[in-house]
């Protein structure tokens, strides 16, 4: 099919700013689609203009309903990092798009500031939490960051004090390619609530500051990362069980049983794009799991209320893995966790009592897969002394769903 909807990145200087192609495409477009912003740097010229609403995903019905017909989306920058291109191409076919990007706010700042692009973490607090900066902060690490809006700063800017990294190079960088850009450096200890443009990208070069607390990148949280009440699978234990799921980026795992939801909270840091469901009956475990999401950068993690095999049974995302730490014994449990994986899903359940262990031995004459035994003693004082105290050992059952399998 001919393309016949093409989103063109615009900068700070407008339509002057436009490649050739891009201002050809925008020439030639029937409809022109875009923010306020973008409206208001071209000119009015007859033709028809549809403003992006508050909600973007409301328009995406409307512009496919234009199939056929010339239309041009505006956006800042580059579509495809974090834009409306990726909003766009998740619907519409590529094949029927031209997409013609402009530097992004990354580029520019990077630019700005001589830091390497592929040196940087990247996110974006554009209509999403501030929280999703958590698992970036590491010391020497360098994020950009783009804002929601002129708020931002001073809140970003408080997390970082709040959890020890106000000594981290704090600069804002206002209207980039424009004749209103401005950029202000300072510490995120010393932002003082500047005024600054809706429009802002800010940069991190993050400092730890004297105790603070530095999570590692994998799998192996301290246990006291995480609020909760018992019902939590030890840190040893814990990254043991990550390696046989094998998460992978942007993939989905159900963890069913989740007690605080240790298993799902990192297997989602593992990458940005994983995904994850935490299937918890327990109410008070229900607010701890949301508690500790929110504290280590998973705000997205999906909570379900309920018990398996029923709270399986709703309109849950296909999982490629599947972790049970409780509720094995449940008749249904496993039949309708492994019913849910395609082939090649990871299938891993950690049990600690004699009943649970039967089962476990059970599917694994079943379904195959391995089972292993995992005891860890840790070391703690005995009088003047150390000595060593097991915890509960563990017995672990992981499979692989066969290919072609049902």
């Amino acid at each position: 099919m001919v393309p016949w909807l093409s989103v063109i990145g615009i900068g700070e200087d407008g339509l002057d700013g436009l490649a050739p192609i891009a201002r050809a495409l925008y020439d030639s477009a029937e409809i022109v689609v875009g923010g306020k912003r973008h409206l208001e740097m071209v000119p009015e010229d007859g033709r028809r203009r549809i403003p992006w609403p508050p909600q973007l995903l409301a328009l995406v019905p409307e512009i496919e309903a234009l199939r056929g017909r010339r239309v041009c989306v505006l956006a800042s920058g580059d579509p495809m990092c974090f834009g409306v291109g990726v909003t766009l191409s998740r619907r519409i076919p590529i094949a029927e798009m031209v997409v013609v990007p402009a530097p992004s706010a990354f580029s520019l700042a990077c630019a700005r500031l001589g830091w390497p692009l592929v040196e940087v973490r990247m996110v974006t607090l554009h209509g999403r939490p501030l929280e999703l900066a958590v698992p970036h902060l590491q010391p020497g690490a360098r994020l950009l960051v783009l804002s929601a809006d002129r708020t931002t700063p001073g809140r970003l800017a408080g997390l970082l004090r709040d959890s020890g990294w106000g000594g981290s190079g704090f600069t804002v960088l206002e209207r980039m390619g424009g004749p209103g850009e401005r950029t202000t450096h300072a510490t995120a200890a010393t932002w003082d609530g500047q005024e600054v443009d809706d429009l802002n990208t800010i940069a991190i070069d993050c400092v730890a500051g004297p105790g603070t607390r530095i999570f590692p990148t994998v799998p192996g949280l301290p246990d006291d990362a995480f609020a909760h009440d018992g019902q939590l699978t030890k840190r040893e234990v814990r990254a043991m069980t990550l390696a046989a799921l094998a998460p992978s980026p942007g993939q989905m795992l159900w963890d069913v049983g989740a007690g605080c939801g240790s298993i799902a909270i990192e297997w989602m840091r593992c990458d940005p794009r994983s995904r994850a469901v935490a299937i918890e009956r327990d109410d008070s475990r229900l607010a701890l799991i949301a508690q500790n999401a929110a504290a280590l950068g998973t705000p997205f993690l999906k909570i379900v209320r309920g018990a398996a095999p029923a709270a399986l049974a709703g309109d849950l995302p296909r999982p490629d893995a599947v972790f049970i730490g409780g509720g094995i014994t449940g008749e249904g449990v496993v039949e309708a966790c492994w019913a849910a994986l395609p082939p090649g899903g990871r299938l891993v359940a950690n049990v600690v009592t004699a009943e649970g262990e039967a089962a476990v031995v059970g599917h694994h004459a079943r379904l195959g897969g391995s089972l292993s035994r995992i005891a860890v003693s840790r070391a703690e004082p005995i009088g003047g002394y150390h000595g060593w105290r097991p915890l509960m050992p563990v017995t672990q059952w992981a499979a692989v769903k066969p290919w072609g399998a049902a």
